[in-house]
Order: C-alpha cells, then sequence, then structure tokens
C-alpha cells in the first residue's frame, strides 16, 4: 500500500490530473452493493420496530433513504481507513463490517453490544473495525475525525479518515477550525457533508447560506457535490476524493445531496414537511433504482432478488433475537468502564 507522501505549498494537482477511473460495474458488484444496502434499510426498519415496542430506549435516528451515501464511499475505501460520524450512525457501522448483532444488541442495551450495552444508538465503538463511534454532539465528528487524520499521518500508515457530519452540522464553529488544521497540517482526511436536506426540522435553504462542499475554498480545499440518491455516483465521487488525498494532498470535502424518509429521530413526526415531498424524494430510491437497473441491464429476475431480501430479512431477525436474549448488565456493572489506569 503507497503511503502518504508530504507535498510542499502551491504543489497540488489539478484534480483533473487525479485518477478518475471508474469502470463499468459488473453485475456481482452491483448485487452487492444492492445487498449492503438492502441489510442497512431492513436493520433500520426493524430497529424501529423495536424502538415502537418499547425494547430500544433513548434516542434513535434512522438512516432510510440514504443508503447509498455510506455504501458507495465504504465500497472503495480501505481497510486501514477510519471512520467516524454523528448520531444516525448504525448505516455506518454496518458498512464498516460490524455485525448486524452486535449492533442490534447494543441499541437494546444488552451486554451482547459493540458497548456492552452501555453507548445504545448514538455512541458505539469498535476500534478492532476502525469506527471511531456515532458523536451526540453536533460538530464533534468533524473534530474527532480531523484527530483521525493527524493519526494517520504520524503514523505515516497510508490510512484516510472519513468523517461524515450532517448539514447542520456544517454550520458549527468547530467544523471551520477542522478546515484550517486539516488544510495547514495537509491530513488525510475526507469530510462527508450528509445533506439530507434538513437539519432536525430547519430546511437547509433556511439555515445554510451557499453551498457546504464549497466552504472548504479559503482553505484550498477541494470540494465537490454529488447525487447521494445514486450509488454508483457517490462512489466514483468517493474514489477521486480518496485518490486525491491517500497521493499527499491534504483534505477534501464531499458534499453528498441525499434524503431521509423517517423523521430526524422516532420521536419527530417531521410535520415540516408535505407528504407530497416525501413520495416524490421516494420515487429516487436508491436501492429501487439499482434494482431496477440490475432487471434492465443483466435480465436480472425478480424472484432472485425477492430471494436474496428474504435471506437479508432473517439474517436481521436472527440479530434482533439475538438482541433480546443477550443478558441486560446487572446493576453494579454502571461503576465499569469509566476510568481505565495507564502505567
Amino acid at each position: 500500500m503507497a503511503k502518504t507522501k508530504s507535498k510542499k505549498a502551491g504543489s497540488k494537482p489539478s484534480l483533473k490530473t487525479i485518477s478518475n477511473s471508474n469502470p463499468e460495474p459488473t453485475l456481482e458488484e452491483m448485487k452487492k452493493l444492492y445487498e449492503e444496502m438492502l441489510l442497512i434499510r431492513r436493520f433500520e426498519e426493524k430497529a424501529g420496530q423495536l424502538y415502537g415496542m418499547g425494547l430500544i430506549g433513548g434516542f434513535c435516528h434512522l438512516y432510510i433513504g440514504q443508503e447509498a451515501v455510506v455504501t458507495g464511499i465504504q465500497s472503495v475505501q480501505e481497510e486501514i481507513d477510519t471512520v467516524v460520524t454523528t448520531y444516525r450512525d448504525h448505516a455506518h457501522m454496518l458498512a464498516k463490517g460490524m455485525t448486524p448483532e452486535g449492533v442490534m444488541a447494543e441499541l437494546t442495551g444488552r451486554e451482547g453490544g459493540y458497548s456492552r450495552g452501555k453507548g445504545g444508538s448514538m455512541h458505539m465503538f469498535s476500534q478492532e473495525k476502525g469506527f471511531f463511534g456515532g458523536h451526540g454532539i453536533v460538530g464533534a465528528s468533524t473534530a474527532i475525525g480531523t484527530g483521525l487524520g493527524f493519526s494517520h499521518k504520524y503514523r505515516d500508515d497510508g490510512g484516510v479518515a472519513v468523517a461524515y457530519m450532517g448539514d447542520g452540522s456544517a454550520n458549527q464553529g468547530q467544523v471551520a477550525e477542522c478546515y484550517n488544521m486539516a488544510a495547514l497540517w495537509n491530513l488525510p482526511i475526507l469530510y462527508v457533508i450528509e445533506n439530507n436536506k434538513y437539519g432536525m426540522g430547519t430546511s437547509a435553504a433556511r439555515h445554510a447560506a451557499g453551498q457546504l462542499y464549497a466552504r472548504g475554498q479559503g482553505y484550498g480545499i477541494p470540494g465537490e457535490q454529488v447525487d447521494g440518491m445514486d450509488v454508483f455516483a457517490v462512489q466514483a465521487a468517493a474514489r477521486q476524493a480518496l485518490d486525491y488525498i491517500r497521493t499527499g494532498n491534504g483534505p477534501y470535502i464531499l458534499e453528498v445531496m441525499t434524503y431521509r424518509y423517517r423523521g430526524h429521530s422516532m420521536s419527530d413526526p417531521a410535520n415540516y414537511r408535505t407528504k407530497d415531498e416525501v413520495e416524490l424524494q421516494k420515487g429516487n430510491d436508491p436501492i429501487i433504482k439499482l434494482k431496477a437497473m440490475m432487471m434492465e441491464e443483466h435480465n436480472v429476475k425478480e424472484e432472485d432478488l425477492k430471494a436474496i431480501d428474504k435471506e437479508i430479512k432473517a439474517r436481521i431477525k436472527v440479530a434482533a433475537e439475538f438482541a433480546q436474549e443477550s443478558p441486560e448488565l446487572p446493576p453494579e456493572d454502571l461503576w465499569t468502564d469509566v476510568l481505565i489506569e495507564v502505567e
């Protein structure tokens, strides 16, 4: 694996000189992306059901509708890369290779969860998988991600930190500070703005001036806006961005235009948008589009795709059963995992 190399100020190439080879996907690659997105969709639907049954406490933010974003980006990442994100995080864990059983058990507060049931929906981690958490503080993922980028550069391991934020997070002051440090220190980090058009209940048109991807220009950070409802468009943009970063050119910003079909969280009735708006966006569903593409271009049969869906639903059912059967922690464990002493 090529290591990240430092370059002198002013030596950054034009993006046109960066490799942007995006070969036509094979049917096998299409199926893999389809399965990944469908796994996230079915997982989130089941999480919504368990929340409604009172088995998931606290907050729960679903990713339904945004599956193409993390699937497309993760498909072109390398194993050494690290990921950090916000509280809408279940999909990022699954895309990074964390098991549905471990994630679902954490959602239900059980010992079999990734944080032993102590983190819940918004705060679980897997250092083994290079996933450094979902974070409830708005903008925190950007700051932590910048630290991860610094770590990759310090270690000279060739890795890239991928830090996700929402369109609301992009307005936080610490984001501008992170852009400055990342550019100044030429850090290997990809900032991903998942613009689902609403910061909680406020439309981006009312809370954000200008184009979010362009906010790095003052620091010399290139950016791009991409259709986040098209997994191949996301994949192509991410491939170019990661190539740019991995060859020593410093940070990059991707603003991925997407849409969440559910409310901001499970407790949000989403009265700030019309049913017609949501239905219109559902007509652009990334999973349905990929399904239609496979059927049209490769003559994939409807029954074959139904079989994939059935298999994934069975897998999610097993994960939900594991979560409910995993024991709750005893009360005395409230005092553990609080402090670690390092010699």
